[in-house]
């Protein structure tokens, strides 16, 4: 950036971080005497005179007197302007910042036993925070709950151990769909793809090493919500 500013003046800088400003702020360029009254100067010739500068230095280009014809070729910002945008950009990302409720763990692997609690071991306040606009438009944020995940059953849809599954409340589901479901009889969970086969039901695990688990009374199934989104955790390294 510092090449970028090399042979401006004080006032090519001024003209420059309003150009800048202004297209991005509008989408378009200013007029002549908007970029005079920038820098307060009141003579159009003058600040055609600096716009000719900048134009031959590759700031700008121009086409002949159209007005409003200014294109920035190289953008410049002081930076405490670029900082101002940053902190801006992030209190719109801090806006979007949705908290969804971490309920427990779940088996991607062999089925574990259900906690007592329904899975809603963890204290009220723990949450998982996601920006909105990561999830489809159609979901409804009251009816998500996310849960971290333990095994590797499911790998090869991406899903690896210690990864964290957002899911939508759910009862029922389709055939492909990934889902987490509470085997009744056994008092277990687990997290599989779903099929419904004849008078079966069969989860069907993301990894070759395990065989899927065949559901013979599908009463015995509850199906306890639907995988929207997955946030991979990725590992630290030491050192």
């Amino acid at each position: 950036m510092a090449r970028r500013s090399e042979g401006l003046s004080d006032r090519h800088k001024k003209i420059m971080t309003f150009l800048t400003k202004f297209q991005e702020d509008n989408g378009y360029s200013p007029s002549i005497r908007e970029i005079g009254d920038s820098i307060a100067v009141k003579s159009t010739s003058l600040v055609d005179y600096y716009l000719n500068q900048l134009e031959e230095m590759k700031f700008i280009s121009r086409e002949g007197r159209v007005s409003r014809s200014i294109r920035v070729l190289k953008p410049y910002l002081p930076a405490t302007a670029k900082v101002s945008n940053a902190l801006r950009q992030v209190g719109r990302s801090l806006e979007d910042l949705i908290a969804i409720p971490r309920l427990g763990v779940i088996q991607a692997g062999q089925p574990i036993p259900i906690p007592a609690s329904d899975l809603a071991y963890f204290d009220s306040e723990s949450g998982v925070e996601i920006a909105r606009s990561l999830l489809p438009s159609r979901e409804k944020v009251s009816d998500l709950f996310a849960l971290e995940v333990q095994g590797d059953s499911m790998i090869d849809a991406s899903i690896n151990d210690g990864d964290i599954v957002i899911l939508r409340q759910a009862q029922e589901a389709a055939n492909g769909e990934m889902v987490a479901v509470w085997l009744v009889d056994r008092d277990e969970t687990t997290l599989k793809y779903f099929y419904r086969e004849q008078d079966t039901i069969r989860l069907q695990p993301a990894n070759p090493q395990y065989a899927p688990i065949i559901v013979d009374n599908p009463k015995a199934l509850r199906i306890m919500g639907k995988v929207v989104m997955v946030i991979r955790q990725v590992p630290t390294v030491a050192g």
